[in-house]
This record gives structure tokens, sequence and C-alpha cells, in this order.
């Protein structure tokens, strides 16, 4: 990237070049006082013209009327055209460029016109007036629409910045609410979690309180699933209020839709894969499922996660890779962790008819696994499809129940 060097509010390259323009315009006038064209007040007149162009870019169309004025002085006069006239010529490129408003450039047209045919008629020599006019009014013209070209293209370059820039504030709207509405989901699976923890500690207290005298063996197992159940509950509020703390954070967005079939609010669970792969396969996707290690029961708001991260693989695999793709899926048991690998080869068609939401794809995949510090990569395969793995560390009680088993 690179930053331009501003001298007095402007860049300085801009500057530098406006400067050597004006440069150009005095030595083509010291040359005329070299050769006695119109003697040290023509002179004076071409520095004039030379130090108006210097502030051709921010104020175009007010030097524009001083060197036009300062062109009439030499009409006026009677010095005819002298070689620093190419100032006219300059400013009359620059209004038509810079200037805020089309109507400049064309009164500047109109002006310059006009000033052709004062000009030609005091074109020396014996040519008649015409000749001048036909002359001076095509270098006049053609600069004036070389002019309006590049301000043409510029304001069309500056609509396209404009225009990009508008994409980017919307897309990073789009994020913003894409997280804060798949946190708000989220959030109420996590309460629906923890509401199932706390019915389940109010029976087996029940319980205890019933069979404590008559069963003291079965109260204690009652009460340690209280413990353990609470313990749990408290571990998912605590990643609940986190959830609904954090600041959004704005991600490249992709709004994914899969064929979920399922109620908005229900909680499924890694028994109900099969069935969420049979709908997948019946929408069109090839799926190859495959595991390593041995599954263990998981805490209800993390068993969640790993349905939803597949769920959204595979919706995304549709989506991205299309009909009749082919997907292979891996979930890995590890002693500490799980981990969901879904990797499409990118050659299905166009989903022709797009199917109910199933979440925001990518932005839910790394919310969702942020709540239990897991970790995610995607990105392109080197086959042209796309891969997803996710790694989720095991509670203590479960990775101790893998390396058991």
């Amino acid at each position: 990237m690179t930053v331009d060097r501003l001298i007095l509010g402007r860049p300085l390259r801009g500057v530098a070049f406006d400067v050597a323009v004006s440069g150009l315009v005095v030595l083509v006038a010291v040359l005329g006082l070299a050769a006695g064209q119109g003697g040290l007040p023509a002179f004076t007149v071409g520095v004039a013209m030379a130090v108006a162009l210097l502030f051709r870019r921010t104020h175009p169309s007010a030097v524009a009327v001083a060197v036009a004025a300062l062109a009439l002085l030499q009409v006026i006069v009677g010095w005819g055209p002298l070689g620093y006239d190419i100032g006219v010529l300059i400013a009359l490129y620059s209004v038509v460029k810079y200037a805020d408003r089309a109507r400049d450039g064309i009164l500047a047209g109109i002006g310059a016109a006009i000033g052709v045919l004062l000009c030609a008629l005091s074109w020396p020599g014996p040519a008649p007036w015409w000749a001048g006019t036909l002359y001076y009014g095509l270098i006049t013209g053609a600069v004036w629409l070389v002019g309006l070209n590049v301000r043409t293209r510029r304001l069309y370059v500056l609509s396209l910045e404009e225009r990009a820039a508008t994409a980017d504030r919307e897309r990073e709207a789009e994020s913003r609410a894409a997280v804060a509405e798949e946190r708000a989901r989220i959030a109420r699976e996590l309460h629906d979690v923890v509401a199932h923890s706390l019915a389940v500690m109010i029976v087996q207290a029940d319980g205890v309180r019933f069979t404590l005298d008559r069963d003291p063996a079965t109260a204690r197992e009652a009460a340690k699933v209280v413990a353990d159940t609470g313990r749990q509950a408290l571990e998912d509020m605590r990643r609940l209020v986190g959830v609904l703390r954090e600041a959004s954070r704005p991600e490249p967005a992709a709004l994914a839709d899969g064929p979920t079939g399922e109620p908005a609010h229900r909680r499924p669970a890694l028994v109900e894969l099969p069935g969420l792969l049979d709908r997948f396969r019946a929408a069109g996707l090839r799926i190859d499922c495959a595991g390593a290690g041995t599954a263990v029961p998981l805490p209800p708001g993390l068993e969640l996660t790993v349905y939803r991260v597949v769920q959204e693989s595979l919706t995304n695999a549709l989506k991205h890779a299309g009909v009749g793709a082919s997907v292979e899926l891996t979930l890995d048991w590890d002693p500490d962790t799980v981990a969901v690998r879904a990797v499409d080869d990118g050659r299905g068609r166009p989903v022709v008819r797009p199917a109910p939401s199933g979440g925001h794809g990518l932005v839910g995949m790394r919310e969702r696994v942020g709540v239990y510090e897991g970790s995610l990569a995607a990105g392109p395969t080197p086959a042209g499809g796309w891969r997803v793995e996710v790694r989720l560390p095991l509670p203590a009680a479960a990775g101790a129940e893998v390396r058991g088993g």
C-alpha cells in the first residue's frame, strides 16, 4: 500500500506535476521574451497565466476565468497568439476535467469558441480568417473532447469506488446481523439445555429425599447425578452468558441454506445424524460417512454443537458444490477432542431450488465452536473442492471414558 505525501493539503505528486506545467508555460514565455514577442508586458501576462495554473485542480473554474481574462487582454492589446497561450488550452482541459459541475466545462467551451474567433481575426499574414478559425478550432475542440473523456472516466472510477465502499458496508452490516442472529439462536438452545438440566436435578433431588432412608446407595447415586448435572448446568450457563456478553465482530458472511427439516426450537442429538445424512442425500449430495475412535456421551450443549457443525458443513457443500457433489464426512474421537471433517469435491450441479435455511454457514460454526473453545479451519482443497475441519475439546469425564473404553 502506498501513501501519498501531502503538501498544503494536496498530494505531493499532483503539486509537483502542476509546478512542472506552470514552469513549462514560464519557459515558453521566457523564449518569447528573448524572441522579442510582445516585450516585457507580454512576458508578465504569460507569468500570470503560469501562476494561475498552479491552482487548476483545486479551483478549475476560477483559473479558467483568470486565464481567459488574460488572453482577452492579450487580444485587446494586439499582441496576437503567443507561445504561452498553451496555458489557455491547459486551463480549458482542467475546467472540463476537474470542475464540480459539467456546466462550467460547457461554458468554458463556449468561451474558448469565442476566443478562437477573436484569435483568428487577429491572425497575422495573408491567410483568410476562416483558416485561422479552422486551425485553432480543431486544436481547441480536441483539447475539450480529451478533457471530457478523461472527466467521464474519472467520474466512472469514482462511482465504482463508491459502489464498492457501499457494498463493503452492506456486507459488514449483514455479517453483524448474521452473527447476532446466530448468537441468539445459540443462546436459545443453551437455555433449553440448562432448563433440561435443572429439571433433571429437581427430579433426582426428589428421588434422594424419598429414598434416603430406605435405600442409601440409590440416594447416593442420585445425589451424584444431581451434583454432576448441576456442574454441567453451571458450565452451560457460563457459556450462555459468554455468548450474550461478547461483542459482535464482523466476519465475511455467507448465508447457507440446507435441507434441515426440523422445527426452529427443537434440540437435535447425535443419534439423529443418520436421518440428517439421509435428508442431504435426498437433496442430491453423495455422502460417505466414516468415524474413528469410540464415541462417548457428550454434554447436551457440546452434542448440539457437533450436530450443528455437521449440518452447516453439509449445507455449505450443497449450496456451493452443488447437487451431485461427493462429500467425505469423518468424525474422529480422540481422548481429548472430537473432530468433524467434511471435504467435498466441488463437482456438483447448481442448486435449482434453494432449500430452507439451516443457519449462517461459517459464521454460525465459528460462533458455536468459539463457545466451547474449539478450532475451525476452512478453505479450498487442491482438487477444487472445499474442506471444513472442526476440533472440540472433550470434558474431562468424556475423555476418561474414551481412555477407559
